[in-house]
């Protein structure tokens, strides 16, 4: 390439970071495919040679496989675990594409590394890459809450006369925390777990359109783990892991507090009617809120009955709809032949 056409590389900026030159986003994806090559089996021809680097390393099956077994073996965590340095690195380049392929492996690092929380192994690769999720995170925000305003139900609607004296405005604006603020954390406590786990389950939901089908369906195969309300989930874990499987819903089952709970319903919530069409992802979903409801009955917990309950509700909807779409399609089929 000439000095000209280097010049013209270089000023050319990728339109998710104007910050980040377009030669500058693959030599990093192609660096982070190169610097993975001796921790995995293999990597794809297709994959070294490819013009959009980032985009499949995000999206190869073969990979995502390979990494996935890898997060699931039982040294995975440790604080010299080469995958876990890998992940770590991989974010720290401040690639947006690069970030989705850290995040796109966050539902089975988040699955293991909770489900083995109380075993009291090394966990340090684990939250060394939930920690850089978090800082992200916390300096995306400035440290502040998410809030949304909604309508206060005590003041009668534009659409309706009221007999009462109008009251201040100020009275009227009802603010909600979806998340609270935000402070910065060097380590993982076990007072801090949820919170730090669940502001990285927010972030994956601010990407999770861009996010491969099959991570979602991890990531709701974990939800019944979590809830421990099918022990039949851990036959996916390998043999090795025996420590897991041998314990089943005792290990597997965690604490849910509503810092992580709330995440949790958001992507799942997503995972039942989003835009996407796929049937193994929807029945997933809808195994995962029925667990999670069954858990928040059996712990008579208000709060999360009433945002698991309303959630299984909206499934039974989603799913009447898509049966009578099916019918619908299938009726014209007949029709047509």
């Amino acid at each position: 390439m000439s000095i000209g056409e280097d010049e013209a590389s270089s000023s050319r900026t990728s339109p998710k970071s104007p910050h980040i030159s377009w030669s500058d986003s693959y030599t990093k994806a192609h660096e982070a495919i190169k610097s993975l090559s001796p921790i995995v089996s293999s990597i794809p021809p297709a994959l070294s040679s490819s013009e959009t680097p980032a985009s499949c390393l995000l999206n190869n099956q073969d990979i995502a496989t390979q990494i996935s077994t890898l997060l699931r073996h039982p040294d995975s965590g440790s604080g010299d675990n080469r995958l876990c340095r890998w992940l770590y690195d991989t974010f720290q380049t401040n690639e947006p594409d690069l970030h989705l392929v850290v995040l796109r492996f966050l539902p089975i690092l988040a699955g293991v590394y909770l489900s083995r929380a109380a075993l009291h192994k090394p966990l340090a690769g684990f939250e060394c890459v939930l920690l850089a999720l978090y800082a992200h995170e916390t300096a995306s925000r400035k440290g502040q809450a998410l809030t949304v305003s909604i309508p206060d139900l005590s003041h009668p609607s534009v659409y309706h006369e009221s007999k009462q004296n109008p009251k201040n405005s100020a009275t009227e604006l009802n603010i909600a925390i979806i998340s609270p603020s935000l402070e910065p954390y060097g380590t993982v406590r076990s007072t801090r777990r949820a919170r730090i786990v669940g502001v990285a389950l927010e972030f994956y939901y601010t990407k999770i359109t861009q996010i491969p089908i099959r991570s979602k369906i991890e990531f709701c195969e974990f939800c019944k783990i979590w809830a421990g309300q099918h022990g039949d989930s851990y036959k996916n874990y390998d043999d090795h892991d025996g420590e897991i499987q041998e314990q089943g819903k005792k290990q597997g089952r965690i604490l849910l507090p509503w810092e992580l709970l709330q995440p949790i319903l958001r992507i799942v919530g997503h995972c039942l009617m989003g835009p996407s069409n796929d049937e193994e992802l929807f029945e997933t979903a809808c195994g995962a809120c029925r667990s999670l409801y069954e858990r928040a009955l059996h712990e008579i917990n208000p709060k999360a009955i009433l945002a698991t309950e309303s959630l299984f509700k909206l499934a039974k909807i989603t799913r009447n709809s898509r049966d009578i779409d099916h019918t619908e399609i299938e009726h014209t089929k007949v029709i047509a032949i």
